[in-house]
Parts: C-alpha cells; structure tokens; sequence
C-alpha cells in the first residue's frame, strides 16, 4: 500500500476509535448513574453488569452511532491536515483529488463491511443477553397474559382466541377456521378451552365441537374432552414476545414471511429492521465523503467551522433518517424506500460537495 494511503487510513480508523472509546466512556458513566437503583434494587451481582450488561451494551452502541462518529472522525483529522497545508501539499504534488478519495473509501468499506457484520449477526445474540439481563434484573415483571388474539396460521387457516396464558399454555375461547380457495369456510374447530400437553405435544381440548361443511352439507361432531393437535403450537401464540432486534437477519427474514402470511401489524416495523441491518453501512460512505467534502478546504475558522458544519448536516440526516421511518411505520411510504430515502439524498449532497471541493 502507498505511503499516502496508508497514513490517511492510519488516521482515519484512529481517529475513529479513539473517538468511540471516548464517548464510551462517557455514555457507560451516564448510564451506570441512570440505571445504579436499578441494579441495586435487582441485586444484579457487578459481574453480571461488567460483562452480561456492558460488554453486550457496546457493540450495539458503536453500530448505531457509527456513521456519526466517522463523519465526525473525517471532519476531526482531515481539518487538521488542511490547517496544516497538508492537503495542498498533496494536491500540489501532482495527486489528484480523486486520488486523495481513494484511502478514504478503503477507511470506509472497512468499518462498513465490519457493521454489517455486526448488525447483522453480533448484535442480535448481545440484545437476546441484555434482554436477558433486564428480564433478571431490571423488568423482572414478564407479561405472560394476551388477549384478543387473531392470526393467520397458514395459506386459509385463521386462528381466534379471547385469551392466552404463556405461563400455563391455556387458551380460552379457541376458535378455528379453515377457507377453501374460494375463501368458504369449509371447516370449523371451536373450544371454551385448550390446554396444552408438553408430553404428548398436543392440546387437551374442553367442549370441543367440530362443524365440516361441504356445500349445503353439515357434519357437526362433539367431545367433551380430547387430546388432538389442531395443527397449532404455543409458538403461534407468543407473538407479543417476538423482539425483532434479538433475531440474526436470517431469521428475522423467515419471521417477516409468517408475520406477513397471519397478517400482523409488526411486519412494516420489521422490516425497516432488517432494511437498517442491510443498507446503513452505506451511510458511512457517504457520511465519509461529506466529511471529506467538508473538511478538506482550509478555512480561516479552522476545525470549528467544519465541525459546525459537519453537525448540522449530521443532525439533518439523523431527522430525515427519524421522519422518513415514521412515515413508513405509520403512512404508505414503503419500508425500503424509507431507509434507502436518507442515504440516497445525502448521497447526492455528497457527490455535488466532493465536485465542488478546491482541487
């Protein structure tokens, strides 16, 4: 590797860092200070904080934050090699801007490549272990009990139940209906109660009464009591439990497929999840390249110039990022659109600031 490219992207992931060691260190200490009587009142023994809480909290921090931080990172060494002519003196030596670019982007797919890695794979086992911990510690009240429930539980089977009981298993007012292609019901199961039998993996069914129609044929069969499977689980009912940040991306993906086919409300928040998983690397890209677009002028207010400038669009991209998912979660605007929206604008003030960079 070329001297140039090796010493900008020395500074480059340094800079980087050192400034998420630092802000880690400052977040940990308002942290411990917010959650202190938490943990106090949890018992949670400091070794459990250390290393089930903290050590699982970081990655997850520094993914999130990290395209701010590398903006700021750029925005940091890169003013200061401007203040100090350094820019101009590799320009001057006949190095093109677009040569300049290049240790930038290497900076960049690096710390991109490491994300989506981590946001994709890392992340979700460290919030399965922190979602663990608060459930020992923190919110050691687990709601067990749902109500009103409602799915599809395949291709023309709906589900419907007054209750669920995770604790015990039971479900009251059980109902289920099967629909032909032509969406008839064809087939309905109903029970004041189903009680599952973790040995022999089916459901204990009270007052069971099973209705086959077959045109303007009825066959009506009843049980009082009956061990049958119903072509159901427990799973299918623990959907208020599902916690899409503790789900790998494949998983995830599988989970987005059943959500959508039972017709649940959560598919939109999920997949704007697993939209952020794939494409937020790019936008430290193009937070590199805005830095970069920034920064490398010499101004005669120096790095507080850049750093005010460098904020204020940082701070635009984190809202237009904010409002953008708003509008998918609860308008029309589709969910892929909303995460690739942000990127792509800023993207373009990117390109138009790297074009209109003194060369």
């Amino acid at each position: 590797m070329p001297k140039l490219d090796r010493y900008i992207l020395l500074k480059y992931l340094k800079t980087f860092l050192m400034a998420m060691a630092l802000i880690i260190v400052i977040v940990i200490t308002f942290d411990v200070s917010e959650k202190l009587d938490d943990f106090l009142n949890g018992h949670a023994p400091l070794g459990e904080i250390v290393y089930r809480y903290y050590l699982n909290f970081i990655p997850g921090f520094v993914n999130l934050y990290s395209p701010l931080f590398i903006f700021i990172s750029v925005i940091f060494f890169t003013s200061k090699m401007a203040g100090n002519t350094e820019i101009i003196a590799i320009l001057g030596s006949g190095i093109s801007y677009r040569r300049l670019m290049r240790p930038y982007l290497y900076g960049s797919l690096i710390v991109a490549l490491v994300v989506l890695v981590f946001g994709n794979f890392l992340i979700p086992v460290n919030n399965r272990t922190l979602a663990a911990f608060e459930g020992d510690y923190i919110h050691t009240r687990k709601q067990n009990y749902f109500s009103n429930i409602h799915f599809q539980a395949r291709q023309g089977v709906q589900i419907y139940a007054e209750s669920y009981d995770a604790k015990t298993l039971r479900v009251n007012r059980f109902h289920r209906d099967v629909y032909d292609e032509d969406y008839r019901l064809v087939d309905r199961i109903s029970c004041s109660s189903i009680q599952f039998d973790t040995v022999e993996n089916k459901w204990e069914c009270t007052d069971f009464i099973h209705r086959t129609i077959d045109g303007n044929k009825e066959h009506l069969s009843r049980d009082g009591q009956s061990l049958r499977t119903l072509g159901i689980s427990p799973d299918d009912f623990n959907w208020a439990d599902d916690d899409v940040t503790t789900m790998n991306s494949i998983q995830l993906y599988h989970y987005i497929i059943r959500e959508k086919m039972r017709g649940s409300t959560t598919v939109v928040a999920a997949k704007i999840e697993l939209y952020q998983r794939l494409l937020n690397p790019l936008a430290i890209i193009v937070m590199t390249f805005i830095g970069l677009g920034v920064s490398s002028r010499k101004t005669r207010g120096g790095i507080g110039v850049h750093l005010a400038i460098g904020i204020t669009l940082a701070f635009g991209f984190i809202v237009f990022m904010k409002v953008s998912t708003v509008y998918a979660i609860f308008g029309t605007l589709n969910p892929f659109v909303a995460v690739l929206l942000p990127q792509a604008v800023f993207g373009v003030i990117a390109a138009v600031m790297i074009h209109t960079a003194p060369k």
